[in-house]
């Protein structure tokens, strides 16, 4: 499974994942170093007349059930899906509008600047909307993604047909 798509990667983990875990299928969210599994939770049975901080309070408290009721199991499974795929496997779950992410990677990416960028980084820095360079280029990151997500998507969409063509296109002889 280390080359497979991220369909057959969801397809795996709906077929290995325990029935009982989530109300339907997981999102299965790749790249190229982790898999993020997220599943969705069964609602609890409220209080009559529940108002929104108690709702709140039962929907996280499902997911930390959730987060350790399962731990050892969820373990066992990302050891397989790493094995198989050579990357690491983060979890989450959702219970109605509250969704946490139990563990996820922070990859190290490199990147060279040249003054203009290391100036705008170190700006965002002075002004306290961010601790380092690393956090204020991950802030600039995060704004790109939440602002520009029509335009992301896009660019998602062109290279999932890239792929595609290259999957069916001709094959070299040996």
């Amino acid at each position: 499974m280390s080359n497979q798509t991220e369909a057959t990667v969801e397809g795996w983990f709906s077929g290995r994942l325990p029935d009982d875990w989530f109300t339907g299928p997981p999102s299965v969210v790749t790249d190229r170093d982790e898999i993020l599994v997220v599943g969705t939770l069964a609602e609890p049975d409220y209080p009559q007349g529940a108002d929104e901080a108690s709702t709140g309070a039962a929907r996280r408290a499902r997911v930390q059930r959730f987060r350790e009721d399962t731990r050892e199991q969820r373990m066992r499974i990302a050891d397989e899906a790493e094995t198989r795929t050579g990357r690491k496997v983060a979890w989450g779950a959702r219970c109605g509008d509250e969704e946490k992410i139990f563990t996820a990677l922070a990859v190290p990416v490199m990147t060279r600047l040249r003054m203009r960028e290391r100036q705008t980084l170190d700006t965002l820095v002075g002004a306290g909307v961010a601790r380092s360079r690393s956090e204020a280029l991950a802030w600039c990151v995060r704004l790109v993604r939440d602002h520009e997500a029509e335009w992301i998507d896009q660019l998602r969409d062109a290279l999932v047909a890239v792929e595609q063509a290259r999957a069916t296109g001709p094959k070299p002889t040996g």
